[in-house]
């Protein structure tokens, strides 16, 4: 079960708004969306979360590149939505770098020597390539009240609530959910 909400912030506090992820096919047009919500280039919050699995936030100050944390990274590039906020540079990765698979080194069933078919995941990427471990910019909220610490310490069960409180947005965002 997912839940995304947008939270922005305007002269009368936060605004929160459900939003729908269906038509959000990259972090491009969830930052679109994103915008859209506060024609001020107010800061906005996209809450995301699949219960029990993993959290993210992407937070967008006006024209400024997305500022992007997620919780457990390995948990969320197994959801569409985790993939839409897990980019090459989030996660280290050379989006210039080839994927050439050394075909001599396949055995018949199409691992690699040595390799079992269970170290891929459905998609057939590599199961070691995303940590299970929070990626991003985990400072993300310092200046909201939720510090780097506080962050990482959140369950993925109730993260959601916890930074609408320490934003003063608990209210709101429990009108959306």
């Amino acid at each position: 079960m997912y839940f995304a909400a947008l939270l922005a912030r305007t002269e009368d506090g936060w605004e929160a708004s459900d939003t729908e992820l269906d038509d959000v096919e990259s972090l491009s047009d969830l930052a679109e969306l994103a915008r859209e919500a506060s024609p001020e280039d107010d800061t906005v919050l996209v809450l995301i979360e699949q219960e029990d699995a993993w959290f993210g936030v992407v937070r967008i100050d006006g024209e400024d590149d997305p500022r992007i944390y997620v919780s457990d990274a390995a948990a969320a590039a197994r959801s569409s939505y985790g993939e839409i906020l897990l980019t090459d540079e989030l996660l280290g990765r050379d989006p210039d770098a080839d994927d050439v698979v050394d075909l001599d080194s396949l055995d018949l069933d199409g691992t690699e020597d040595g390799d079992s078919e269970d170290d891929d995941d459905e998609d057939g990427t590599s199961a070691e390539a995303v940590p299970h471990s929070p990626v991003g910019d985990s400072q993300i909220l310092d200046d909201l009240g939720v510090g780097e610490k506080e962050l990482r310490l959140l369950d993925a069960d109730d993260a959601l609530s916890s930074i609408a409180e320490a934003l003063g947005a608990s209210e709101v965002l429990e009108t959306v959910r």
